[in-house]
């Protein structure tokens, strides 16, 4: 079955755009649009959507309060925000609202469709170096912590495990993460799946927010 995709911005022609280059692909259908949060909230009454590709400007109701309102239903789609990254403060919202990840509105068409299969299938699209410059440009908004971490799941995890999702904080991949700390890529992995499952996460973003959060990375990579 293809996957089921929903455009939503405020910007027809974005969409058009959009719309022609997912057409193209024989793992991809775009089965509904809206051009505003109200008008998707609506859509996915009545349309069934693998994949929503979020604007965060938009009239009515934003990206963000949208994504918060998506996530919190039963069994919802995943949600990639889009954003110009410049000009847009809102994207680091967009995660902590649940989005599974965060693109660029000028991504090529390739890493676009990369992205989409990437969240379809359950994982993150946290590309490294935007991240850190992400996390970087909100810093202001994260709150001010002490030398130590004060969140008690932390306690959950092993300091290999602690040491690994620093790592994943800092926009490390997991072959970059293995090759720092001499180790397989598979035992990486099984450490990021640990990690998400103690702290009860959903995936490699909301690892990103927690250990901001809760000062076990600072802004700019630093550790607490």
């Amino acid at each position: 079955m293809p996957i089921r995709v929903m455009l939503v911005d405020d910007q027809a022609l974005l969409r058009t755009g959009f719309r022609m280059v997912l057409a193209a692909q024989p793992d991809m259908e775009v089965v509904a649009e809206a051009g505003d949060g109200v008008e998707a909230l609506e859509q996915l009454r009545s349309t069934a959507v693998d994949v929503v590709l979020m604007d965060v400007r938009m009239p009515k109701l934003d990206g963000v309060e949208t994504t918060s309102r998506i996530c919190a239903q039963d069994d919802p789609p995943k949600v990639l925000i889009l954003t110009t990254f410049d000009l847009d403060e809102y994207a680091f919202s967009g995660l902590k609202a649940g989005a599974s990840g965060f693109m660029l509105k000028d991504v090529p068409p390739g890493e676009l469709l990369a992205a989409i299969r990437s969240v379809h299938s359950g994982d993150a699209v946290v590309a490294p170096s935007t991240t850190r410059r992400l996390l970087d440009r909100f810093s202001p908004m994260l709150p001010s912590t002490g030398a130590q971490p004060q969140h008690k799941e932390l306690e959950r995890l092993t300091d290999r495990e602690r040491e690994v999702m620093v790592l994943v904080a800092q926009g490390l991949s997991n072959g970059e993460i293995a090759a720092r700390l001499v180790l397989s890529e598979a035992t990486v992995k099984t450490h990021v799946g640990r990690i998400l499952t103690k702290l009860e996460l959903r995936d490699r973003v909301q690892v990103v927010v927690l250990a901001y959060e809760t000062g076990l990375v600072r802004a700019g990579g630093g550790t607490a």
